[in-house]
């Protein structure tokens, strides 16, 4: 088996940990996180344990290069002076993650300061699938990669031919899940020579500079999760994220996700100021259409132009399903699509691993997401999370439906 680095920069990862590093240091350096591994697939990734540990160690030896560092500013000048050079002496600390095994499971915890393990969470996610699929599939090679990627272009092109897709752009949202670093480079090598009218970035900075793409990204389930403890009234919390965002940003990077809590909750904190100062909302859990609805709805209510607004989906997409979003909503919004496992990791011939790395404390105390799909649902604290409906009004059938997925794990 190939012992290749997993990782190849500190910037090899997904663009939205940057940019909530940087709100993290300006504005709660100190709050203490734990993060904890959680594999929805059914399968033993405890053989792999060993040369999990091995790169992982390795990640400590990566730094921002000089190069890297002009290309972020140039690329996002939104990143301030001060975080770029707090970026350049960070480091991944691999010692701040515990890995074990127990009865066929494989558990991977991380603790410390939210400024300094978040970071590590799409390391260890991508090193792990790296890992297991040089294993399982040594035998899955460039060509059949490529093959791969071709057919699923084609399919898009199929699809140009029966639907007006002139308007439709897709970016690489797969870096966690992806099959190895150099399938990801070569997916994105092939989207961006065959597909330029549709292919339009990816959330992985180092292959955006590789390629000269853009990076897209701005805020995960961990940002709006975190303000879950940090003192705030638990009802005001997510309305305190979306805020917090704003006053780092000041309007850049003005994509709000809305599924923490579930998209009704979300609605109900989407005040007009709000909802004038983001540029879009982005889709992660639950029915697609059912959720765009609801958004656009909610816009009319507070009388701001759903025109000027983009909604972005991004809950396991494949060309077939963005394209039927794209239909649904075309005319009336705008839209934008991030794709991940299935460009990155799925070739046909494999199997990716289903698994996240999530914010389960912060400061001592739970914190939870209430995902508009029950079975996204996290938390290890029942106590909090029943509050946590509570407060947020979470309607009884979601709440019988989120506790039976929870107690079948």
């Amino acid at each position: 088996m190939s012992d290749h680095p997993c990782i190849q920069s500190l910037i090899d990862t997904d663009f939205y940990k940057l940019t909530m590093q940087q709100a993290y240091l300006h504005q709660l350096p100190q709050a203490e996180g734990e993060w904890a591994f959680h594999c929805r697939s059914d399968e033993d990734l405890t053989p792999y344990l060993p040369a999990l540990r091995r790169h992982l160690q390795d990640l400590a030896a990566l730094g921002l290069t000089e190069d890297e560092a002009v290309w972020l500013k140039a690329q996002a000048p939104y990143l301030s002076d001060d975080y770029l050079a707090f970026l350049r002496n960070y480091r991944f600390d691999p010692q701040r993650l515990q890995l074990s095994a127990r009865g066929g499971r494989l558990l991977i915890r991380a603790t410390g300061p939210q400024l300094l393990v978040s970071p590590l969470e799409i390391p260890v996610l991508a090193t792990l699938s790296e890992v297991r699929n040089r294993a399982c599939y040594p035998n899955l090679d460039e060509a059949q990669i490529l093959a791969a990627t071709d057919a699923k272009i084609v399919q898009l092109k199929q699809l140009a031919r029966q639907h007006d897709l002139s308007g439709f752009r897709f970016s690489d949202f797969g870096t966690r899940r992806r099959f190895s670093f150099a399938a990801q480079e070569r997916v994105v090598a092939r989207l961006a020579e065959a597909l330029p009218e549709h292919f339009v970035g990816t959330s992985n900075p180092h292959l955006a500079r590789r390629f000269g793409l853009p990076c897209v990204g701005t805020m995960a389930h961990e940002w709006l999760q975190t303000h879950q403890g940090l003192g705030y009234r638990l009802e005001e919390s997510q309305k305190a994220a979306l805020e917090n965002w704003i006053r780092e940003y000041h309007g850049v990077l003005g994509v709000a996700l809305t599924d923490v809590i579930g998209v009704d909750a979300f609605c109900r904190d989407l005040d007009r100021t709000l909802a004038q100062r983001y540029d879009g909302f982005r889709h992660d859990s639950g029915d697609p259409i059912a959720w765009g609805e609801k958004i656009l709805a909610r816009l009319a209510e507070l009388d701001v132009d759903a025109a000027g607004k983009t909604l972005v989906f991004s809950d396991g997409l494949d060309f077939a399903r963005a394209v039927a979003i794209y239909c649904h909503f075309q005319g009336r919004v705008k839209l934008s699509f991030g794709i991940g496992t299935w460009l990155m990791g799925d070739f046909a011939v494999n199997r990716p691993l289903n698994m996240v790395m999530k914010l389960v404390r912060l400061g001592g105390q739970p914190v939870a997401k209430i995902s508009d799909s029950p079975g996204k649902t996290l938390c290890r604290d029942l106590d909090f999370l029943n509050n946590l409906m509570d407060v947020f009004a979470v309607s009884a059938s979601t709440r019988d439906t989120v506790l039976a997925n929870l107690a079948g794990r």
